[in-house]
C-alpha cells in the first residue's frame, strides 16, 4: 500500500500541485508565514534561470548544424512570424471585445490621480522608448553579456549566428559542436537535478502570493480575474484548438503532455521556468531539433497569447472605471498600438505594467492614473497569462514544425504513449551530433 502511494507521489506534477493546494492553505490561514516563503520560490525561479541561456544555445546550434538547406532558416523564421503575428492579434481582438461585452469596469468609478508607484511605471515605459528602441535593445552588447543577463532574444541571436557559421564551415567545426552537443547533455541533466525543488519553489511563490493579497481583494475585481481567466480558457482551447485541429493535433492531448510545465507555471507565475523542460520535450515529441531551437525561445518574446489578451482587456478596464469612453476609431487606434508594445520583455518583472504604460502614453486617449486600480491583483491574473503564453508557445512549435514538414508522427505518437522515452535526465548514452557537411 506504502509503495502505490509513493508510485503516485513520484510524478513532478502531483508533488507540484500538492505543494500548491497546501500553500494556498498556508497563505490563508498563516499570512506572515506565507509572505515568509517568498524566498523559496525566488531561488527556484533563479536556480532554473541559470540553465536557460546554455540550453538555448546549445539546442539552437546543434539544431542548426543538422540543417541541409539553409534557406530552411529563413523559411521557418518567416512562418513563425506569421503565425506569431496572426495568433497574437486574434488574442488583441479577444480580450477587447469580451471586456467591451462584459463591461468589468462598469460601476467602480476609480481615480485618475497618477501615485507614485505608477509614476515609477511610466518612467520604465519612458526609457524602455518604442519600436526602434526594442530592436536595438535585442542586439548584445558582448558575447556573453545575454547569458548573464538572461535575455532570451539576444541568446538566440547569438545561437542564430553561431549555428549558421558552423553550419558553413562545416568538418572543420565537428570537433566543437561535439563538445557544444555534450554541454547540452550535462546542461539538461544539471536542469533535472533542479527540478527535483520545483514542489519547494511552487510552494514558496504560491504561499507569498495568497499571504500578501489574501481573498479580500479579489473580491472588488472578481469580474475582471474571471474574465481574464475565461478568455484565456476559451483561447487555449477553442482558437488554439482550431489551429491545433487544422495540423492534425488535438489540444487535449498537448495540455497533457505539458501538464507538469503547466502546473510549474502555475505555482511560480512565471512561463520562463517551463521554457528548458519545453525545448528538451518537444524534441522528444517529435519536432526537428533546429525548429524546435527556433520558435520556442523567439515565441516567449513575439507569441504572448495570454499578455495580449490580458492587456486589450486591461485597457478597455481602464475606460470603464476612470468613465473614459472610447470610440470604435479610437479602439482600433489603440489596438495597432498594441500590436507592437506586446511585444517582448515577457520574462521582465513588472514588464505587463511597463508595457501598459507605454500602450497608454502612447494613445492618449486614457488616463494613467487608470492603472492604479489594477496594481492589487495585477499578480493573480498573471498565472492566466503565463499559462497561455507557455501554452500557446508549445502549440506554435508543433503547428511550424509540422507545416515545414520536420515533424516526425509516428515519434509523436509514441512519446504520447510514453513520455519518458529519451528523456534527458534518462539517457544512458548519446549520439553525437555531426554538423552538416
Amino acid at each position: 500500500m506504502a509503495s502505490q502511494i509513493w508510485r503516485g507521489l513520484r510524478p513532478i506534477y502531483v508533488q507540484v500541485l500538492i505543494a500548491i493546494f497546501i500553500a494556498s492553505i498556508v497563505g490563508m490561514i498563516w499570512p506572515d508565514v506565507g509572505r515568509a516563503m517568498k524566498p523559496l520560490g525566488d531561488g527556484f525561479i533563479a536556480l532554473l534561470k541559470i540553465m536557460i541561456g546554455p540550453i538555448i544555445f546549445t539546442t539552437v546550434v546543434t539544431g542548426l548544424t543538422q540543417i541541409r538547406d539553409t534557406g530552411r532558416l529563413g523559411r521557418v523564421l518567416v512562418k513563425s512570424f506569421i503565425y506569431f503575428e496572426v495568433v497574437s492579434t486574434i488574442a488583441l481582438i479577444l480580450g477587447m471585445v469580451a471586456a467591451n461585452v462584459m463591461e468589468p469596469g462598469a460601476g467602480l468609478h476609480a481615480g485618475k490621480e497618477i501615485t507614485p508607484a505608477i509614476a515609477g511605471f511610466q518612467s520604465s515605459a519612458a526609457k524602455a522608448g518604442g519600436f526602434v528602441e526594442f530592436l536595438l535593445a535585442i542586439i548584445p552588447k558582448t558575447f556573453v553579456s545575454p547569458f548573464a543577463e538572461g535575455e532570451i532574444l539576444q541568446i538566440l541571436i547569438i545561437s542564430v549566428m553561431f549555428g549558421t557559421a558552423a553550419l558553413l564551415v562545416g568538418d572543420k567545426a565537428k570537433q566543437v559542436i561535439s563538445i557544444v552537443a555534450e554541454v547540452q547533455k550535462i546542461s539538461f541533466r544539471m536542469l533535472s537535478f533542479i527540478m527535483y525543488l520545483a514542489p519547494l519553489g511552487a510552494f514558496g511563490a504560491m504561499a507569498y502570493t495568497v499571504g500578501l493579497h489574501g481573498g479580500a481583494t479579489l473580491v472588488s475585481l472578481f469580474n475582471l480575474i474571471l474574465l481574464v481567466y475565461a478568455c484565456c480558457i476559451f483561447f487555449v482551447l477553442v482558437i488554439l484548438g482550431a489551429i491545433a485541429g487544422a495540423f492534425g493535433f488535438n489540444i487535449l492531448s498537448i495540455l497533457r503532455m505539458v501538464r507538469e510545465e503547466f502546473l510549474l507555471v502555475l505555482g511560480t507565475s512565471s512561463s520562463e521556468v517551463a521554457l528548458p523542460r519545453l525545448l528538451d520535450k518537444l524534441e522528444r515529441a517529435g519536432c526537428d531539433r533546429s525548429i524546435v531551437g527556433l520558435v520556442l525561445p523567439t515565441g516567449y518574446s513575439f507569441n504572448t497569447d495570454g499578455t495580449s489578451i490580458y492587456m486589450s482587456m486591461a485597457v478597455i478596464f481602464i475606460s470603464q472605471v476612470t468613465d473614459t469612453p472610447l470610440s470604435i476609431a479610437q479602439q482600433l487606434s489603440i489596438l495597432a498600438i498594441l500590436l507592437f508594445t506586446s511585444k517582448g520583455g515577457a520574462a521582465v518583472s513588472g514588464a505587463g505594467f511597463v508595457k501598459l504604460a507605454a500602450t497608454l502614453q502612447s494613445s492618449q486617449a486614457l488616463p494613467l492614473g487608470g492603472l492604479g486600480v489594477l496594481i492589487g491583483v495585477d499578480r493573480f491574473m498573471s498565472e492566466a497569462r503565463s499559462i497561455t503564453n507557455m501554452i500557446g508557445n508549445a502549440v506554435a512549435t508543433l503547428v511550424i514544425a509540422k507545416w515545414e514538414g520536420g515533424f516526425n508522427q509516428a515519434q509523436y505518437d509514441e512519446f504520447m504513449k510514453n513520455p519518458n522515452i529519451g528523456s534527458a535526465s534518462n539517457q544512458s548514452e548519446a549520439t553525437a551530433v555531426q554538423p552538416a557537411q
